[in-house]
């Protein structure tokens, strides 16, 4: 039985990675540190984990880290992972790190978007971007893995059939959609019940700043035709669930039929990946509580441009599920270990 840490297990996502970790017949939950909650009842800040995990929260200490955990998972804010990122590699520790620190490769890029600089850009190179699905065989071997973001991960499972297929070119418009708990535990005003209830705002219109993590990816699967977006999110009035709807200029016409023989031989053997047929769309309904994302696929009446919209559930297949995902994988584990529970509905 592998010893979970969870460093910064305060959050949303390290509620997320108790949850799917207390069913894993692999791995059990050893220490959850959050300095700010230090000495504080676990069930007291997540009701949800009583009965479950009588601990409390821990402040972050290497020594104990050492003794008590062989793997790691880092809930950390942006910023905050890449300083004990060094301390833990050092001990021979598995690394999954969820927060933005080790996803761009330009150290100059992170410091561009993320407001910071970069404290050990050694590390950049070497980390493996856990897109379980795209780079899977990179996983298995990797020391350290930056978990994709929640956004990137909707979008990329999305567009890159197309575009690794040579098929996409120009511009893609990206309509991206994101329950509030995308914006963490932290209450701000744009995140307050009176003030989202009942309403759909854009956001980050100029430049979200998961932008580069996907242009990136993009890049690297497009090497002759290149590929812009225009991505502009939203907040949806809900908890949780991210929905995507991404129109594909593409350079030949296809029929759907086309579209998805080419999805399928893709990703028609992957356990986390719903592909849609006869004109039904993914909802986030359908994915919430699962590491699932459902991809759904038309075609423009003159045939010169995909729609794929994509439904993931943000904290799950955008967050911790993935991460478990990408664990399992490091670890010599079934990638599905703790995993294949169906979602919840309604």
């Amino acid at each position: 039985m592998l010893r979970v840490g969870i460093v910064g297990a305060s959050g949303y996502t390290g509620a997320e990675l108790m949850r799917i970790i207390w069913n894993h017949p692999g791995m059990a939950v050893s220490m959850v540190t959050a300095n700010q909650y230090r000495g504080t009842a676990i069930e007291s800040l997540y009701p949800s984990l009583g009965g479950f995990y009588e601990g409390e929260f821990e402040v972050y200490d290497p020594v104990e880290i050492e003794k008590r955990c062989d793997v790691i998972f880092l809930g950390l804010p942006h910023g905050e992972s890449m300083k004990v990122v060094p301390e833990i590699f050092d001990m021979g520790k598995k690394i999954v790190d969820l927060s933005a620190d080790f996803r761009l490769k330009d150290p100059g890029m992170y410091e561009q978007w993320y407001g910071l600089r970069h404290e050990c850009p050694g590390f950049l190179q070497s980390a493996v971007y856990g897109l379980t699905e795209i780079n899977r065989d990179l996983v298995v071997s990797a020391a350290i893995v930056a978990n994709p973001g929640c956004y990137p991960t909707a979008v990329l499972l999305g567009l890159l059939p197309l575009v690794n297929g040579g098929f996409a070119e120009g511009v893609v418009v990206i309509d991206a959609k994101s329950g509030v708990s995308g914006a963490g535990r932290k209450p701000t005003l744009e995140t307050h019940l009176p003030q989202c209830a009942e309403s759909v705002t854009p956001y980050s219109v100029s430049g979200h700043r998961h932008l580069p993590e996907m242009t990136s990816m993009l890049e690297r699967g497009s090497s002759e035709n290149r590929v812009g977006i225009v991505f502009i999110p939203h907040l949806v009035p809900m908890s949780r669930g991210i929905l995507c709807t991404m129109y594909v200029p593409v350079n030949k016409r296809l029929k759907r039929g086309d579209v998805l023989d080419l999805y399928e031989a893709e990703y028609g053997e992957e356990l986390f990946i719903g592909l849609l047929e006869g004109g039904k769309y993914p909802a986030t309904k359908a994915v919430l509580g699962s590491n699932r994302c459902h991809i759904g696929i038309e075609v423009s009446g003159t045939e010169d441009m995909v729609v794929v919209m994509t439904a993931i559930d943000n904290l799950v297949k955008g967050a911790a599920g993935q991460a478990v995902q990408n664990m399992n994988l490091m670890c010599g584990l079934p990638e599905e270990t703790g995993l294949c529970g169906p979602g919840i509905f309604p």
